[in-house]
């Protein structure tokens, strides 16, 4: 989906940029312009952004416990 007409940029953009690293708005408009003319699209653009934000938070989040099972788990003894 379009998020900013004027700039032409889709979400996907939005993801790709959070996922190199952007986490402000201030990044978004540098890396992709999104808000910089008429402005109607930044709340759609900041609710995208907090989205994939989220999404990598609760994913890096998994992964750890994931990773601290595998570790604390005790070795099964075999006969």
């Amino acid at each position: 989906m379009i998020v900013c007409v004027c700039n032409n940029v889709s979400e996907k953009k939005i993801h790709q940029a959070v996922a190199m690293g952007a986490s402000t708005m201030a990044e978004l408009r540098e890396q992709l312009d999104v808000g910089t003319c008429c402005g109607k699209c930044a709340g759609c653009a900041r609710k995208v952004m907090r989205q994939c934000l989220d999404e990598q938070s609760n994913n890096a989040s998994g992964f750890q416990n994931f990773i601290q099972q595998l570790h604390f788990q005790p070795n099964a003894v075999t006969a």
